[in-house]
C-alpha cells in the first residue's frame, strides 16, 4: 500500500533543502530512501514534480512525497552455508567470505550473499531498497571478507540505514599494505569520486565527488633483508564510499597487498623468501577484512558490538611475515 508525507513548510523551515526537511518531518524514513524517491519523481513541491533533493524550500510550500509499495523481488535462492555470528527477529549479522558479491548485477544475478539470504530465510528480509537488494544495508567489495548487518525488516532496515548516513556506525578494517605509512598513523580526507579514465574505479578528486574520511594507525611493520616491506594496518572508516580503504591506501602510495584494482608496480626483490613470494603471488583477493561492526541495535537500542578473527589465508600471510623476522 502507497503511504504519503505531506505537509506545508512552516516560518522556522523555510531555505531547508528539501530531503533534510522531510526526514526532519519523519525520521523513520533515511534520507539516503528519500533522495532515490525524488530522483524517481515521487515527489511534488506545490504539485509539481521535484527532481532534486537539494532543491530549497519556502514558507507554505506544499511538500508531498509518495511511498511507493516495496517490490517484491524474483531472485533466486543460492545454497551457501552462511555464517552466522548472530540473528534475531530484527537483524542478522554475517561474516561474509571473500570471492562473493553482496547482491546481483551485470553478470551475476544468482551466485550472491542476497541469494544465500533468500534460500536462508526468504521471508525476513526487508523491502525497501532496490528490488535486487532485500536485506542489504550496507556492502563491502567482492573480494573483502568480514562482518556485515543484514535488516529483516523495513523498520531496522531504516533505523539502521540512518546510523551509516549520519556516520555513527564503527567500522574498522584490518589489512596489509606495500611499504610503510607516512605518517604511521593519522586520517585521510578527500573527495571521491569514478574515475574518468575507468568507470569501475573511483579516485580522488580535488574538485568533485562526495566526502570520504579514513581514520588509519599502523599495527605492525615487516621489514628485513629476506621480504618486501609490508605493514599491517588498521583503519576506522568515518564515511562509507565506495572502494574507499583502497582508494586511499593508494593516494597514500601504499596500496593493499592482493588489490588487483587499486595497485602500483613493486620492484622484485632478490633473496626473497620463496614460501612467502608463493602465498603473495598466489593470493586471489585483497587483503582486507571487516573486522569489527558496531551500532545502535533498532528495537532495544543499545550498543551492539562485534568482532571478527583475519581469515586462514589471510592469517598464514601474517605468521609467515613474523617468523622471517626471527
Amino acid at each position: 500500500m502507497e503511504k504519503n508525507i505531506s505537509f506545508i513548510v512552516k516560518e522556522q523551515e523555510k531555505n531547508l533543502r528539501v530531503d533534510i526537511l522531510i526526514n526532519k518531518r519523519d525520521e523513520f524514513i533515511s534520507r539516503t530512501r528519500i533522495k532515490n524517491l525524488i530522483l524517481k519523481e515521487k515527489l511534488k513541491l506545490n504539485n509539481k514534480i521535484i527532481k532534486s533533493p537539494s532543491k530549497k524550500v519556502s514558507v507554505g510550500d506544499t511538500v508531498n512525497l509518495a511511498i511507493p509499495k516495496p517490490e517484491t523481488a524474483c531472485l533466486k535462492p543460492y545454497k551457501l552455508k552462511l555464517e552466522i555470528v548472530y540473528e534475531d527477529k530484527d537483524l542478522l549479522v554475517i561474516n561474509k567470505p571473500s570471492g562473493i558479491i553482496m547482491h546481483p548485477g551485470a553478470g551475476n544475478y544468482d551466485k550472491t550473499i542476497v541469494n544465500a539470504l533468500i534460500y536462508y530465510d526468504k521471508n525476513s528480509l526487508s523491502n525497501i531498497g532496490d528490488e535486487l537488494r532485500p536485506g542489504i544495508v550496507h556492502r563491502i567489495d567482492k573480494n573483502t571478507s568480514g562482518l556485515v548487518v543484514i535488516a529483516k525488516n523495513n523498520e531496522a532496515h531504516e533505523y539502521l540505514s540512518k546510523q551509516f548516513s549520519e556516520h555513527t556506525i564503527i567500522r574498522i578494517y584490518q589489512l596489509l599494505i606495500w611499504g610503510k605509512l607516512r605518517p604511521s598513523s593519522g586520517r585521510v580526507e578527500t573527495l571521491i569520486t569514478r574515475s574518468p579514465k575507468n568507470r569501475q574505479l573511483m579516485t580522488v578528486s580535488i574538485y568533485k565527488g562526495k566526502k570520504a574520511i579514513t581514520n588509519y594507525k599502523t599495527l605492525e611493520i615487516f621489514e628485513n633483508e629476506k621480504i618486501p616491506t609490508l605493514s599491517l594496518v588498521e583503519c576506522r572508516l568515518e564515511t562509507g564510499r565506495t572502494h574507499q580503504i583502497r582508494v586511499h591506501m593508494n593516494y597514500k602510495g601504499n596500496s593493499i597487498l592482493g588489490d588487483d584494482k587499486y595497485k602500483k608496480k613493486y620492484k622484485k626483490l632478490k633473496n626473497i623468501n620463496l614460501k612467502i613470494q608463493n602465498s603473495i603471488t598466489k593470493l586471489n583477493r585483497q587483503f582486507l577484512h571487516a573486522k569489527t561492526l558496531g551500532f545502535i541495535h533498532p528495537r532495544t537500542k543499545k550498543m551492539m558490538l562485534f568482532n571478527s578473527i583475519l581469515p586462514k589465508e589471510l592469517n598464514n600471510i601474517l605468521k609467515m611475515l613474523r617468523n622471517s623476522e626471527k
